[in-house]
């Protein structure tokens, strides 16, 4: 039970931060607001870990690739926490097995961020539109990049903007292969849901 207890927690924890590094990384990619409140509460909180690694990792046109790693290793530390928890003890695994469940995780957090912000989206363009809130225009920012090609292939039709139905889709169908990796890297066996 106690390894329950401390395995829901240190997810949960670590989920969270993770969500704000990998925010960090989509939000520099999709070119948003540095001086939105939001964005500088994201740059102030994965700050120290980023700098020693900037220092050895440089971004490479507009992508943080430091950030990328950072959320890597948070979910690496994440899973050797587990298993540690789960037997007890420093398990025997092999540390490109751990990395790939790492880097499979990671992409799945990417796009639940995305299918989320959408959502988010579809949502407050019925209750608000336009509203000038900073995390309504951070979320705005943060999909234009995915929702962006949809629309030019796919323009609005009698004022009815469609696109958040195809860029659902498409990341439903992300989550699948996502799935299937997960599966093929042999994460499902060890419990943690993806």
């Amino acid at each position: 039970m106690l390894a329950q207890i401390l395995i829901t927690t240190l997810q949960i924890l670590s989920t969270f931060y993770l969500t704000i590094v990998l925010l960090r990384f989509l939000l520099q990619l999709a070119r948003a607001d540095f001086y939105n409140p939001i964005s500088q509460f994201v740059v102030k909180a994965t700050n120290p870990p980023l700098r020693p690694l900037r220092k050895v990792i440089p971004g490479w046109g507009g992508i943080d690739g430091a950030s990328l790693v950072l959320a890597i290793i948070i979910q690496t530390i994440t899973f050797l926490l587990i298993l540690i928890a789960l037997n007890n003890g420093l398990p025997a695994i092999n540390p490109l097995t751990l990395l790939a469940w790492s880097v499979v995780t990671v992409l799945g957090l990417i796009v639940k961020i995305y299918f989320w912000s959408v959502l988010a989206i579809v949502i407050i363009s019925w209750i608000a539109p336009g509203s000038p809130h900073p995390a309504i225009q951070l979320i705005g920012q943060l999909t234009e990049p995915v929702m962006r090609p949809v629309r030019n292939v796919m323009p609005a039709v009698g004022g009815l903007d469609l696109s958040p139905i195809v860029v659902f889709l498409i990341l439903n169908v992300v989550s699948i292969v996502i799935e299937h990796m997960a599966r093929g890297v042999g994460l499902g066996n060890i419990g943690v849901a993806l």
